[in-house]
């Protein structure tokens, strides 16, 4: 699939039906992500598939932005041990979180070539969702995906126009008018 189709029919999928999805699959979603940019290639990044029925459940009771009973999850995390001691201070500020969030839209896009369906979700109790997960203290929750096959057609989200968001060099020259 073209890399611009696939970013016309991503779309943040909230209904999955109950299919398991193959080991091999979420490997080569993991590939897509391994392989997304890293601020300075730190690559602090770790990603957990998680497919256990309890275990989805359980993150699902602490993450109020997750719905639609994905069979999986995926948590994005940082090792920001290792982000302190081989990356800068801005690694652990914005690095870290600019890289999940380039791996995760990487992600998203090969679920879509994979006939899968996404969901980034921010809204969850970090604290919690470790602790589901038996993850040392020194990972940082960057966010979670919803993976699964999709139910019925999403809905097409409202864009603004180019107009709207594009701008040439600095703000005067696109607005003289006002």
């Amino acid at each position: 699939m073209d890399v611009s189709v696939a970013i016309k029919l991503r779309r943040s999928i909230r209904s999955f039906d109950s299919r398991p999805v193959s080991d091999e699959l979420l490997l080569k979603l993991a590939e897509a992500g391994r392989l997304a940019p890293s601020a300075s290639n730190l690559q602090a990044w770790k990603f957990f598939f998680i497919t256990d029925p309890d275990l989805v459940r359980k993150v699902d009771l602490f993450s109020p932005g997750l719905s639609g009973k994905p069979p999986v999850i995926m948590a994005i995390c940082s090792d920001m041990d290792y982000a302190l001691k081989h990356g800068s201070p801005n690694s652990e500020v914005y690095g870290c979180m600019m890289d999940a969030s380039m791996a995760a839209e990487n992600i998203m896009l090969e679920a879509v070539e994979l006939g899968l369906g996404t969901c980034a979700i921010k809204s969850y109790n970090a604290a919690a969702v470790k602790k589901i997960l038996k993850l040392p203290e020194h990972f940082r929750m960057e966010l979670l995906i919803s993976i699964g096959y999709p139910t019925g057609e999403p809905r097409t989200a409202r864009r603004k126009s180019l107009e709207e968001i594009v701008h040439f060099n600095t703000w005067e020259e696109n607005n003289e008018s006002e």
